[in-house]
């Protein structure tokens, strides 16, 4: 069973998102919106499209707890439901129940040294 297929995004806290956004999209070129910046990409060994998502969260977001990281990053996954059973038995914190959009699927789990990580797999994957 595969796991992680991919980046799915890079999340980290600033203090004026608006202003890192506008930062990037001057100086460095970056295709900033007021989620961040998409960069779109396809697999080469299953042709399946896909995107790595970066963006700047406000530094007091929740979103990142119970991680007192100011990062969190965001990993695509396949078949999340089996994955998550697995996760489990291998005794893995599951923080909260997948969670359905139409766009995907999504979890949060810790690491061992409690940085919370975000799985979701793509609808239609």
């Amino acid at each position: 069973m595969k796991r992680v297929t991919a980046i799915g995004g890079i999340f980290f806290k600033c203090k004026d998102p608006e202003q890192v956004n506008e930062w990037y999209k001057t100086h460095l070129g970056l295709p900033t919106s007021p989620y961040g910046a998409k960069f779109d990409w396809k697999d080469e060994e299953s042709g399946k499209k896909g995107y790595t998502l970066w963006s700047p969260f406000k530094e007091s977001t929740q979103y990142f707890e119970p991680s007192a990281k100011e990062f969190m990053i965001n990993y695509h996954v396949e078949n999340i439901e089996t994955l998550v059973e697995e996760l489990k038995k291998e005794g893995v914190t599951v923080l909260d129940e997948i969670a359905t959009y139409e766009y995907g699927k999504f979890v949060h789990i810790l690491d061992p040294e409690g940085n919370k990580i975000e799985l979701f797999e793509p609808a239609g994957e």
